[in-house]
């Protein structure tokens, strides 16, 4: 089942090993294991957050072990420890869901063995989405939990847990995931995972750390496996020379295959169309396993739900009309009534109680192909305990979402035929439950239908440019041969020079943030300043300077209203001119240098433009002037480009002008009244921002 260089990247020997389900047990482990830590700490986030309490006892947090000062205090009375930190470095849109200047709390301000890294080296609109931890290369955790905000909670999944709040005091919905727990060779190849990705990322090794003798098993945690072998699966992108892996794709789907009684998955996702395809096999066999899917009932935020959703919705209805044999279920755990649930965040797969994953991998195009993933896998050989420790598993996870003790579950399970009939027969109508989820009921916006080609929405590789504008093309006079290869062969010399100036040459470090604003200073006072900007915008588009670079100079140089104005006008003029430059180099061009065929789009798709455009601006997937210049070159309609583009970036420009202003003139002049109107213009923005999400939303 488990086998390497196919679905498994190694597989190596485990002392010991334990199942962590949800959040409250798996910060607990990490913080006894991380008291007993002598040499090295290894995290590997999507997201980290030093201000989240590992432990929440007495119905409250305990300061004492928020992360970023658990992890500075032990550093300091443990003189050979070191803490290397890995923390994607994601992109503005997800900036209000994250500790602000994370790399100030986690590298700054902390001690200076604790080194703190934010992970960069990824295709565009890819991520790090490994959630590692390894001490002394002798335990390690893996799993779906990242060490941030929102992820505590407790099996009882209590409504009402004053513990469950994030460390600005809000409370959160219920929260559901699972980690792993490992001791020995297994934890030191997660260790040099880690190591590798660490000279990856940062260009440099991390030295050789002295042997422990110790190892830092948490307490009294009971144990679900020992002396076994487990496997290590990664997905990887193809990037800068390094191939493309696709071992944790390899393994769902080699598991899928293999199932003859049973397949159990919860996940948050579930847009994959090469699992779905395996899953679609499987249910058409006359006979074959029963599948039970536990999702979230909804993705969390606007943007997810009218994206992700709306690709499951049709996925279940691609798995529904193939479940002619009646073995497919899809629930979600739901709570006293329909509007409490909890949210599923967990990335785990059990067939036959025979084979176990569980990792960072959801069941997504984005985690089979794209991001960087890792997942544990256990397989049952002829060890009856190992599957004694995997049912047990599943056992514990039904007997948490149906309410009951596991010792019901399993007196269900050898009372009925299958899964899913031990599942009906231990439902409830009300209370903590596993409800049918409804994959036809009403999104915010319904992405998949606007934007057709899915992969822009959940991508398997990095986008081709010419996709993104596809579904608003209309079809354009042929030109001839000779002048199309003449502009191809231009267009494609202009693109690698200005590409290898800005990056090779000393205009990299001439246009710098600080360059920009000295010069910038120069003419603040100019009547023909607004003229001047305008200009700037114009050629940064051209020269592909980072559009958010220029916003952030215009904000630093002028008054926090003409500063606006100047960064939205200047951005507008910028669209516009880069445009009509891929509308006069034509459609078929920019299909050659861009990559494959474009499609046109129906007349349904182009009334759509506004919202896609509005929508394609917060999908971090390609640079602003290379949208601009697909745009044109695909003759959407410019007014819907326009109006589209001022819907997708004003919100952005408004924050970096705006609220940053204010805020960084409340740190430079500390005060109530100042401390008083950077909280207001916060209130405003956050107004705002849910004013224009219902807009784009379409609801009242």
């Amino acid at each position: 089942m488990l086998t390497e260089k196919s679905n498994c990247w190694c597989l190596a020997h485990a002392e010991k090993a334990a199942f962590l389900i949800d959040g409250a047990a798996y910060f607990s482990a990490l913080a006894d294991a991380i008291d007993q830590a002598q040499a090295t700490i290894f995290i590997a986030a999507w997201d980290i957050d030093s201000r989240i309490s590992l432990l929440r006892g007495n119905g409250t947090p305990d300061d004492r072990t928020d992360l970023g000062a658990f992890l500075n205090a032990k550093v300091k009375r443990t003189p050979d420890l070191h803490v290397y930190i890995l923390n994607w470095d994601f992109p503005m849109l997800y900036v209000q869901e994250r500790e602000w200047l994370p790399i100030l709390k986690l590298g700054w301000k902390t001690h200076g063995r604790i080194f703190y890294h934010q992970d960069d080296q990824h295709p565009v609109g890819a991520s790090q989405h490994q959630k590692l931890v390894v001490i002394d290369n002798q335990v390690a955790f893996c799993g779906g939990l990242d060490l941030t905000n929102s992820r505590w909670d407790t099996p009882e999944h209590r409504v009402d847990d004053p513990r469950r709040t994030t460390p600005d005091g809000v409370a959160y919905p219920p929260f559901h995931d699972i980690q792993m727990i490992v001791q020995g060779e297994i934890a030191a190849k997660l260790g040099q995972l880690f190591t590798d990705r660490w000279q990856w990322a940062t260009g440099h090794s991390i030295a050789s750390a002295k042997t422990v003798s110790a190892f830092p098993w948490p307490e009294n945690l009971p144990l679900d496996l020992l002396d076994i072998q487990m496997g290590i699966s990664r997905t990887l992108p193809a990037y800068k020379g390094r191939k493309q892996v696709l071992e944790v794709e390899r393994l769902y789907t080699d598991g899928i295959t293999s199932a003859e009684k049973s397949i159990y998955i919860e996940t948050q996702y579930l847009t994959s169309a090469k699992i779905a395809g395996a899953l679609e096999d499987s249910l058409s066999q006359e006979q074959g396993p029963d599948i039970c899917i536990v999702l979230p009932r909804e993705s969390s935020g606007w943007l997810e739900q009218s994206t992700m959703d709306s690709i499951r919705a049709r996925v279940l209805k691609q798995l529904s009309a193939a479940d002619k044999h009646h073995r497919l279920k899809c629930f979600y755990p739901a709570l006293d009534n329909e509007k409490n649930a909890v949210y599923v965040h967990a990335k785990l797969m059990i067939v036959d109680d025979r084979l176990a994953l569980i990792g960072s991998a959801n069941v997504s195009n984005r985690s089979m192909r794209f991001d960087s993933e890792c997942v544990l896998a256990v397989a049952a050989k002829e060890d009856d305990s190992v599957e004694k420790a995997i049912l047990s598993l599943r056992n514990r996870l039904l007997a948490e979402h149906l309410d009951k003790s596991v010792e019901v579950v399993a007196k269900a399970f050898a009372k009925e035929a299958g899964m899913n009939q031990t599942i009906a027969a231990l439902s409830e109508s009300s209370g903590r439950r596993l409800q049918k989820l409804a994959f036809d009921h009403a999104l915010p916006v319904d992405g998949a239908a606007i934007v057709r080609d899915h992969e822009l929405l959940d991508p398997e590789k990095p986008i081709a440019f010419d996709r993104m504008m596809d579904r608003f093309a209309t079809k354009e006079q042929g030109s001839s041969r000779m002048s199309q290869v003449m502009k191809l062969v231009g267009v494609l010399l202009i693109l690698l020079g200005l590409t290898a100036a800005w990056r090779w040459s000393p205009l990299v470090e001439w246009v710098t943030r600080e360059n920009l604003a000295a010069w910038a200073g120069k003419f603040q006072d100019q009547p023909l300043s607004f003229l001047i900007v305008l200009g700037v915008y114009i050629a940064g588009g051209f020269l592909m300077v980072p559009v958010t670079l220029l916003v952030g100079v215009t904000a630093m140089v002028f008054d926090p209203v003409m500063g606006a104005l100047y960064a939205l006008s200047g951005c507008l003029v910028s669209a516009l001119t880069t445009f009509w430059a891929g509308a006069r180099l034509g459609k078929q061009m920019v299909r050659k240098v861009a990559g494959k065929k474009l499609n046109h789009i129906s007349r349904q798709m182009a009334r759509q433009g506004i919202l896609t455009v509005a929508l394609i601006r917060n999908i971090p997937v390609a640079p602003f002037s290379l949208v601009n210049l697909i745009a044109g070159a695909s003759h959407i309609k410019l007014k819907d480009y326009l109006l589209g583009t001022v819907a997708g970036m004003l919100p952005g420009i408004l924050v970096i002008t705006i609220f940053a202003d204010r805020l960084l003139y409340t740190i430079q002049h500390p005060g109530w009244v100042n401390g008083l109107i950077a909280a207001a213009l916060a209130v405003v923005m956050i107004a705002g921002n849910i004013w224009v999400t219902k807009r784009l939303s379409g609801k009242d």
